[in-house]
């Protein structure tokens, strides 16, 4: 007789034989392909001018009004520039093969260096890097194996602080360092868990640190560093949420962002002496995203996220006087003030324009545009704008139907149209309707409706709506989108018999998850680097990121939420997955492993369904190459015209 490891290795020789013929693989520079036809050339030319925007976003201030730092593209992905003044030429700086983050300027202009990291390959690796603006030269700051991040410069600018998990590649403990490199590295603080400084006191003695516990918990401490000792800020006994916090000048007292009063962030001022707090942001009764605090430490601006919209604002301390800037609508990110306190720089984004830089004038509250960034020739005329609709789900509450907010873009030629659900990842993230290229073109070329729902689960809702889909409760954030399906069918303008769904992350299980419960309702489903079994993306997650995730999703060595994990993950019930799927994944993602992908394409090709997989060997949890990207929205277009069009 046979051993059963023999029976094994010959069942697995026939699975491969029998799915070999069926599988048409080949490779494109770094990407593997399978399945997917080769790209017709009308696809690509239509969608030449949708893939040549260009994004730009400030970094950093320079000294002696040379500029400004931005982020941008001109070749494969995104690097560091110099803007000298408003609408002046983007010199490009840094030239790597990989996508560049930072650009943090020291303080001490004395030192004409800046901060910048990068990783490998998408694996979010990320190492620290020193550059000379004045001369180019860049060096490592780092081992080039550990993980680096969260730097910042102390007010002199003589050092900065940054978290590491070199230690045992799982807790990110506190360093001090300074730019002669990785000989300067000094540990500060041990910890266990996700830890990061926030902020130097303007006294340059004591670090403000945040510790992320889950998307609805942290906390926020003062580390003195010449004693060690460190000191939890407003210890309470209940869950609370914090965001961005800086000490107020003087160092008696910090602002910080929290949750604490109310159902949305506000902003908050606590004297450290007393512990007494003051709520600043009291009459706006929407979530603070960010704040920054001028030079003089006299004026806050502020950002709010009121109901997917961002909104500007100007508080000054002394009087509690907060006044709205008017800007266009849209979002708005990277706010920082000048060092000179006269203007205030900006990132903006709206549906018709990729971001671009700005800066706010006080002397006349004029808004000055410093960037310009290329549409490729496209008409942003056309595009057509966001609607905000309301849908009931299946609970209720206060006794009335819970409603889900979504938005909604409808071509403007006549219905019913197919329809597209955009499910945004997270799971604590928030469909924002901003510049997208991919969704114009959805919309304007191929005459399908986009819809992106907020489910339970989204952040930008108050704290309760955000904790819905925690632990035992995960799929009914899927409920959700099975009462999206209901909501479609019954509106005239839309083709309830052709509809997609498509998300990423943890968008990505969500298009898993539907394509499961309601895969009689749906057409087709494009998974971007999803979870398919959350306990084995929980066992292969990068140690670093184990336990938040089991904060979120339930802790899988628990047997009991093993078992539930197990029964509600896409894998195990694989087998009602149908309609055509297409996966694509990155090969060095430390968030969701490439195994998650895989497994879930060989489970669902048994069903003899048809499925497309793109794998991009040189990129991680996401495509950040323009290359890569390009491929995979060129295929996108032809698997919607293949299998939701027809």
């Amino acid at each position: 007789m046979l051993s059963i490891k023999k029976i094994i290795f010959l069942n697995l020789i026939i699975f491969a034989y029998l799915f070999a013929g069926e599988v048409n693989r080949y490779k494109k520079g770094n990407l593997v392909i399978e399945n997917i036809p080769e790209i017709p050339v009308r696809v690509i030319k239509n969608l030449n001018s949708y893939q040549h925007v260009r994004y730009a976003y400030f970094l950093d201030w320079l000294p002696d009004d040379k500029g400004i730092l931005i982020a941008t593209r001109f070749a494969d992905v995104n690097q560091i520039h110099q803007v000298e003044f408003p609408g002046g030429m983007r010199r490009q700086l840094t030239f790597f093969d990989e996508p560049v983050g930072g650009g943090e300027v020291c303080p001490n202009y004395s030192i004409p260096y800046f901060l910048f990291s990068k990783d490998s390959a998408g694996n979010e690796c990320d190492q620290i890097y020193k550059y000379n603006y004045l001369t180019g030269e860049y060096e490592l700051l780092t081992d080039g194996k550990s993980k680096y991040g969260d730097y910042i410069w102390s007010r002199k600018g003589d050092r900065f602080a940054f978290t590491s998990t070199k230690r045992n590649n799982k807790d990110f403990d506190i360093y001090l360092g300074d730019l002669s490199g990785e000989k300067s590295h000094k540990l500060i603080l041990k910890v266990e868990g996700n830890w990061a400084p926030v902020d130097w006191s303007f006294d340059d003695t004591k670090l403000l640190l945040y510790k992320y516990i889950s998307a609805n918990e942290s906390q926020l401490f003062i580390l003195d560093i010449k004693s060690n000792n460190l000191t939890e800020i407003n210890p309470i006994d209940k869950k609370v949420s914090y965001g961005r916090a800086k000490f107020a000048k003087g160092d008696k007292g910090i602002f910080y962002i929290s949750d604490e009063f109310n159902e949305f962030n506000q902003l908050i001022y606590y004297d450290i002496k007393t512990g007494k707090k003051e709520i600043l942001t009291k009459n706006i009764s929407w979530d603070i995203i960010t704040f920054d605090l001028s030079p003089g430490g006299d004026t806050i601006a502020f950002v709010s996220n009121e109901n997917g919209i961002a909104k500007l604002y100007l508080l000054e301390i002394p009087t509690k006087k907060i006044n709205l800037i008017n800007l266009p609508i849209g979002w708005i990110g990277g706010i920082k003030f000048k060092p000179d306190g006269k203007s205030l720089a900006l990132t903006l984004i709206t549906y018709r324009a990729p971001s671009d830089v700005y800066t706010l004038e006080f002397k006349n509250r004029k808004l000055i545009r410093w960037t310009y960034s290329e549409i490729a020739g496209l008409d942003t005329t056309r595009f057509v704008p966001p609607e905000l609709i309301y849908y009931e789900t299946f609970d209720s509450i206060d006794g009335k139907p819970r409603m889900i907010p979504a938005f909604v873009y409808k071509p403007k030629k006549s219905g019913p149209y197919p329809v597209i659900i955009d499910l945004h990842g997270g799971p604590a993230g928030q469909y924002i309707p901003v510049f997208s290229p991919m969704v114009q073109y959805y919309v304007n070329e191929l005459g399908c409706a986009v819809i992106g729902p907020n489910f339970r689960g989204s952040s930008g809702y108050g704290k309760t709506f955000l904790t819905l889909d925690d632990g035992y409760r995960r799929e009914d954030a899927v409920k959700d989108i099975g009462k999206l399906l209901e909501w479609i069918k019954k509106q005239p303008e839309f083709d309830s018999k052709r509809i997609a769904v498509i998300g990423g992350s943890y968008g990505g299980y969500m298009v898993l998850a539907c394509m499961v419960h309601y895969s009689d309702l749906l057409k087709c489903g494009i998974d971007f680097c999803g979870i398919s079994n959350f306990v084995t993306f929980l066992k292969n997650t990068a140690d670093y990121r184990k336990d938040i995730r089991r904060t979120e999703y339930g802790d899988e060595r628990d047997p009991e939420m093993e078992e539930f994990l197990i029964k509600i993950s896409p894998l195990t019930n694989s087998h009602k997955i149908k309609k055509p799927l297409f996966v694509v994944q990155g090969l060095n993602d430390p968030r969701v492993p490439a195994s998650e992908a895989r497994q879930i394409v060989e489970a669902v090709r048994k069903n003899k369904a048809d499925v497309w997989f793109l794998l991009a060997e040189d990129e991680g949890h996401g495509f950040s190459k323009k290359t890569n990207r390009d491929f995979y929205q060129q295929a996108v277009v032809l698997f919607l015209e293949e299998y939701l069009l027809r």
